[in-house]
């Protein structure tokens, strides 16, 4: 307000420009996956489930060899349980592409848990031995948690295969983690607490984490009506032997890693050198979904190149280059995983991914269970630096074995 002579003038006030908005920042790959409805919930579920896949066996080991102080009858237990598995899984996941998650999965965790709590009942009471085979063999109704979330996110993300890729890095890099902390976890509670501790935390955080996860029904793939055509086994059948290999690799290597930590005088602290391994296959797990997915063949030169690194570090006799050989091994181990299951996924008949997958699954642990009997046979003949050579030269038949596949197609 201002006076000129006679006049009074109002003057307007001055307009003041907007203040600059900040323009949002972008999402990450992994921030834009978990904004999707639902996907936060299934996942919390299923880590809570999957968490348990990497106590049960230590567990039953230790409360086993700790109550009937036989180490040989805890071994022949959960190798009974593995084989077990190997034939039921398949059976249950078919199952549960036929007739829906949740209506498959609950019931198979229930009689799993049964099982787990039986092996307590007959290991406290000390009943017979035939009595801890068959309780533990009823374990391997446990349904492949992580297929039947692989499985959502290939539902929800049919239609974005870059989301798609980063889905897949991240359940790899889960179960890299929940394999990490299982037996970890696992051993704290049954020397610690209770010999039973382990087993039974293991069936808790099972069923609890199975509920959760079926609970979210609006993210479970929809159940096709219809006959089915097609065999998993059959369109798989190729890729089978990669996932042999691949499973050798990881049996032979803990068995090579577990001696020669030993003779180095480790003992019972070898564990966190042990974990190195699985700790680098998460991380490079969670940096490969931000990545532009790389070929098969391309991931199997990395794996196996990557593999002759522990045996050339073993031979130095030193802790630090073996320490770091075993973290870079596992970062090669990822990527291998992935981008093998998406072949999976490509290759599957409709309708019956959960099958597919736990034919792979299946496979693998069939490999593990070779390697490490074949790799503790070369550490008591021939010493645990040329054990090395086993997880190198599986590798080598990995790449081989794709190599063939794509001579003959």
């Amino acid at each position: 307000m201002a006076v000129t002579g006679n006049t009074l003038v109002l003057a307007a006030p001055p307009v003041l420009p907007a203040p600059a908005r900040t323009p949002p920042r972008p999402q990450g790959p992994y921030q834009r996956l978990f904004a999707l409805p639902g996907t936060r919930g299934f996942t919390a579920g299923n880590l809570l489930a999957r968490l348990p896949m990497g106590m049960f066996g230590i567990s039953a080991v230790m409360m086993i060899a700790g109550q009937r102080g036989s180490y040989a009858l805890a071994g022949a237990v959960t190798a009974t349980g593995l084989a077990a598995t190997a034939l039921v899984a398949p059976w249950t996941a078919r199952l549960i592409d036929r007739h829906g998650q949740a209506r498959i999965a609950v019931p198979a965790t229930l009689i799993a848990v049964l099982g787990s709590l039986s092996l307590i009942v007959c290991v406290r009471t000390g009943a017979p031995a035939w009595t801890l085979f068959a309780s533990y063999a009823a374990t391997a109704t446990t349904p492949n948690i992580g297929g039947m979330s692989r499985a959502r996110w290939t539902h929800l993300l049919r239609d974005s295969p870059g989301a798609h890729h980063t889905a897949m890095s991240f359940e790899q890099a889960a179960d890299e983690l929940c394999f990490m902390l299982g037996p970890v976890l696992a051993a704290f509670l049954c020397s610690v607490v209770l010999p039973e501790a382990g087993t039974l935390t293991a069936a808790v955080l099972l069923l609890t984490g199975m509920l959760v996860f079926t609970s979210c029904r609006a993210t479970q793939p929809p159940v096709e009506a219809g006959p089915r055509h097609g065999s998993p086994l059959r369109a798989l059948g190729p890729l089978l032997p990669l996932f042999l290999a691949t499973g050798v690799v990881f049996g032979s290597m803990e068995i090579a890693s577990l001696a020669r930590l030993d003779a180095l005088g480790l003992g019972a602290a070898s564990g966190p050198v042990l974990a190195l391994q699985a700790a680098g296959s998460c991380a490079a797990g969670l940096l490969y979904g931000t990545m532009r997915p790389r070929s098969l063949r391309t991931c199997l030169i990395a794996m196996a190149a990557a593999m002759t690194l522990p045996w050339l570090a073993a031979s130095t006799g030193a802790l630090l280059p073996l320490a770091c050989a075993l973290l870079l091994a596992g970062m090669a181990t990822a990527p291998t995983m992935v981008t093998a299951m998406s072949r999976v996924h490509a290759l599957t008949p409709q309708g019956r991914l959960n099958e597919g997958m736990t034919l792979a699954v299946t496979a693998i642990f069939a490999g593990i269970a070779l390697g490490a009997a074949t790799g503790g046979t070369l550490v008591d003949h021939l010493g645990p630096t040329t054990a090395y050579a086993l997880p190198a030269a599986a590798a080598v038949l990995a790449l081989v074995s794709v190599r063939a596949i794509t001579r003959t197609r």
